[in-house]
């Protein structure tokens, strides 16, 4: 195939033709696939499924040493769970807060406790400050981008590079003590897959900002979540920012959703000891603790790190041909007419598009016109707005091989139609 650039005006003209038929006939399968978020499939959720009935069926799976599990206590979480987190993270059992099971409720939380009540540095609560900015590496998380959203924040793109967020850009931007914290997918980062440098961490955990309740978010969503290859060992941010002289500026994130059930499973942050014990005194007050019998559950099931790894390699096994299908078509149907660039990555759960500027939307909707619906244009991007019209998230996760097949079918069709229509035909 001749890239579409290259092409004559007649050329491109047949080239649409022949495109608007596929489509047409792709239409009419009456399809109903669902490529929009970064859910887990039947398949890995069989894999864990037996925990939710089998763990907790004998009187002493309900003690955690001395602890009865189904009681009130342990505001911090149980003990056990801590010290699996740990061993996942790297850091140490004591920095653990192990809550329920959403990491992106305890993200809210931090943020809504500093608009509220401050941080532990903060000199005033975030809400009587006159303006609070947040850094946004883009392309991001949409729903990290949804909670400084709604809070009013005043959001600032920051471009991603191959080794995580342009560096240079971070720094100059925390002198503006205005500036309160960034977001960051560190390892296999949403959506393009970048596993930030050593050097990237040095620097973020160098960081010395102008604002003395500056803030990281350390999203470590997929710290154990490799699809191909052998799982990568990652520095540990909150030593790292303890050796830098900021043992208070990071608040580190991690959860079992893509680990056993996404909606049951159990989530935690690690932070310094002052900046948990400053978090454990507020939360106190709207919860007495969280859902310790499954923290429970999860201990037994995962036993360690090691354990844990073994599972992992399990999902991998169902995730590698969901990715590869997906990255074979883009190789195959896209890559020789040269209208598009992605990610090639090798953990996660997404494949970050970059299509040609001014066709993001367009081919979306076509998308859904013929029945597969993806994460909206412009999500990626803080506000919704994608300056480029261009990056499009594909999550290869929900659907089983032979639809997403389908899918990526469909979507390669609709990418082709709108490069050609904005070429021109």
């Amino acid at each position: 195939m001749t890239a579409y650039s290259a092409m004559t005006a007649e050329a491109r003209k047949a080239e649409y033709a022949v495109l608007t038929k596929e489509f047409e006939r792709l239409k009419g399968l009456g399809l109903n696939l669902n490529m929009a978020r970064g859910k887990p499939g039947k398949e890995q959720l069989d894999l864990v499924s037996d925990m939710t009935y089998s763990l907790m069926d004998r009187p002493e799976n309900f003690m955690s040493g001395n602890i009865d599990v189904r009681n009130y206590g342990e505001m911090s979480g149980l003990p056990a769970a801590k010290e699996l987190f740990a061993e996942i993270l790297g850091c140490k059992a004591e920095q653990v807060f192990v809550g329920g099971n959403a990491s992106l409720q305890l993200m809210y939380d931090t943020i809504s406790k500093a608009y509220t009540h401050g941080l532990l540095h903060s000199e005033r609560p975030w809400c009587r400050e006159e303006t609070v900015k947040w850094l946004c590496p883009a392309p991001g998380y949409d729903r990290h981008f949804k909670i400084t959203e709604s809070f009013g924040f005043e959001m600032i793109t920051i471009p991603m590079t191959a080794d995580g967020p342009d560096m240079d850009a971070v720094e100059e931007a925390v002198k503006d003590p205005a500036v309160k914290g960034i977001w960051c997918v560190p390892k296999y980062s949403n959506p393009d897959g970048i596993i930030y440098s050593d050097e990237t961490v040095r620097r973020m955990a160098g960081l010395k900002p102008a604002a003395p309740d500056f803030t990281i978010m350390w999203d470590n969503a997929y710290c154990v979540h490799e699809f191909e290859g052998e799982y990568v060992e990652f520095p540990d941010i909150i030593s790292a920012c303890a050796e830098a002289g900021s043992p208070d500026m990071v608040f580190e994130f991690a959860s079992t959703s893509k680990i056993t059930l996404p909606g049951a499973g159990i989530a935690c942050f690690a932070t310094s000891m002052e900046n948990l014990y400053y978090m454990e005194k507020l939360l106190t007050i709207q919860i007495i603790s969280f859902d310790k019998v499954n923290q429970q559950r999860h201990v037994l099931f995962l036993k360690n790190k090691e354990n844990v790894l073994k599972l992992m390699k399990k999902h991998a096994a169902i995730m590698a041909p969901k990715f590869h299908a997906v990255l074979d078509a883009l190789e195959t149907e896209i890559k020789p007419a040269g209208i598009a660039e992605w990610c090639s990555p090798k953990g996660g759960y997404f494949v970050s598009l970059n299509a040609m500027p001014g066709t993001a939307k367009r081919t979306l909707a076509l998308c859904k016109e013929a029945g597969v619906t993806m994460t909206g244009a412009g999500a990626t991007f803080p506000y919704g707005k994608d300056p480029q019209d261009s990056n499009i998230r594909i999550a290869p996760s929900l659907p089983p091989v032979a639809e997403l097949e389908q899918a990526i079918a469909v979507f390669c069709t609709c990418l082709k139609m709108a490069a050609l229509e904005k070429l021109g035909v």
